[in-house]
């Protein structure tokens, strides 16, 4: 049976692009082929930021919270869909990306995602006479997602660093 009919019978239609893998998810097919959709990676994390999405993979919800990457849905994964090898320090490749409908680039004051970024890869640049600007410092960002909830305006979002370079 061919991987795209297969994933079809086993609730896959398509993929879709803001459905985000949990951290060390193996690679989109195999994820599909590998996850049972049990569920013990869901009750396992810590921030609950993992849900069931249609079809019942689990997906990552940053409007629910930040990863912390402390990697015990990893642990709770029989099938080893998540799988942390060695050489996977960092579990994805996503990054914020503040969009435009981002208060301070609109000239109202708004701080919120720089006072939420634990790693610091986003502050501020003061303006003079206007609202200081964000500036991302993509190097830092671990892709954690702590700065998507709090945004007033929803205008962080998390992306593959693939599809940014597209």
């Amino acid at each position: 049976m061919s991987t795209s009919r297969r994933g079809f019978l086993r609730g896959r239609i398509g993929s879709d692009p803001d459905m985000q893998r949990p951290p060390w998810a193996i690679a989109d097919g195999a994820f599909e082929d590998r996850c049972t959709r049990c569920g013990d990676c869901l009750k396992a994390c810590p921030p609950a930021i993992l849900v069931a999405a249609p079809g019942g993979y689990p997906v990552v919800d940053f409007s629910r919270g930040e990863c912390s990457f402390c990697g015990d849905c990893v642990a709770a994964c029989k099938a080893e869909a998540l799988r942390r090898a060695d050489d996977a320090a960092t579990p994805w490749q996503l990054r914020a990306v503040i969009g435009d409908a981002c208060l301070a680039r609109r000239g109202v004051e708004c701080r919120v995602c720089g006072e939420v970024c634990s790693e610091t890869a986003i502050r501020f640049r003061p303006s003079l006479g206007g609202v200081a600007q964000p500036l991302f410092d993509a190097g830092r960002c671990t892709g954690g997602g702590g700065c998507q909830a709090p945004c007033p305006t929803g205008a962080i979002a998390m992306k593959n660093e693939v599809e940014m370079s597209v």
